[in-house]
């Protein structure tokens, strides 16, 4: 695993990936983002040497390069998830990647469920911690020194100050952005109504299929990590209604652009 994160890592210097300072994972209905991103490069997955491809609608598979509010940044227009069928190595092969570009934060990104009451959809919730129900651990088996520590210090999975300087950008820019725990499960199956009272029974506020595992990864090696979560679809009681892929596509969508305004400041004042 090693040598082929080497090899990509090589690769993606050798044709001109420089210095980046920020990675950047979009979630489902995320990718406006880019649109802040002036790009220099603009890379299919399936152009880069051992990257998967990402088989989800609203994910279009592409590494973009460039710069953002004046930093370097990569950024992920399409991730992976496990229930595709990949294994975790390869669900979070790109954070690896981009600690071996020299990366050394993080911004996350989803779509998710909401399961506290004060939330709505099309809330944007700052990730303050998570909740790890995913079936399979991104560091079992052998551990690679080179990477990281066999036990890795969870106490901190979303940097504090980057939580601090979020909620004060938003409030600069007087946007609503609430705060709470995700938990990850496996999916692709949305919650039931009785999952939906055992995810806020655990006490997190929101529920979805990712962002996990790659943060998991990405404190393995060191990285300071964020997080933003969209609220698309309530687990709330008496709130819960059928929900579809594209209805969260579509809800993910209309917080695009305050999403888009939220990073490009925040990540000016990093």
């Amino acid at each position: 695993m090693y040598e082929k994160i080497k090899e990509t890592a090589r690769f993606l210097k050798d044709i001109g990936i420089d210095k980046p300072e920020f990675g950047i994972v979009l979630g489902t209905g995320l990718g406006g983002i880019v649109k802040m991103i002036e790009i220099e490069k603009s890379i299919p997955y399936h152009d880069i040497p051992n990257f998967p491809v990402s088989t989800v609608t609203g994910h279009s598979g592409t590494l973009i390069y460039g710069e953002l509010s004046g930093k370097k940044v990569v950024a992920m227009q399409g991730r992976f998830h496990y229930y595709e069928g990949w294994e975790m190595s390869e669900v979070t092969f790109p954070i690896r990647v981009m600690h071996m570009l020299g990366i050394t934060k993080l911004m996350v990104s989803n779509a998710c469920g909401g399961v506290n009451p004060d939330f709505k959809v099309g809330d944007i919730m700052i990730i303050n911690d998570h909740i790890n129900m995913m079936p399979e651990h991104p560091l079992r088996g052998e551990n690679d020194e080179r990477f990281g520590p066999r036990f890795v210090d969870m106490h901190e999975p979303y940097n504090r100050k980057m939580i601090s300087l979020m909620k004060a950008t938003a409030f600069d820019l007087k946007i609503e952005v609430k705060e709470g725990i995700y938990l990850a499960l496996q999916g692709p199956t949305f919650e039931t109504p009785a999952e939906y009272r055992m995810v806020k029974l655990m006490g997190a506020d929101a529920v979805g299929m990712s962002t996990v595992p790659e943060v998991i990864v990405a404190k393995h090696m060191g990285m300071d990590c964020f997080g933003l979560s969209v609220i698309t679809d309530l687990g709330i009681e008496g709130k819960i209604e059928e929900v579809s892929h594209e209805a969260v596509q579509v809800a993910a969508k209309s917080s695009e652009m305050t999403i888009s305004r939220l990073v490009e400041a925040f990540i000016a004042k990093l």
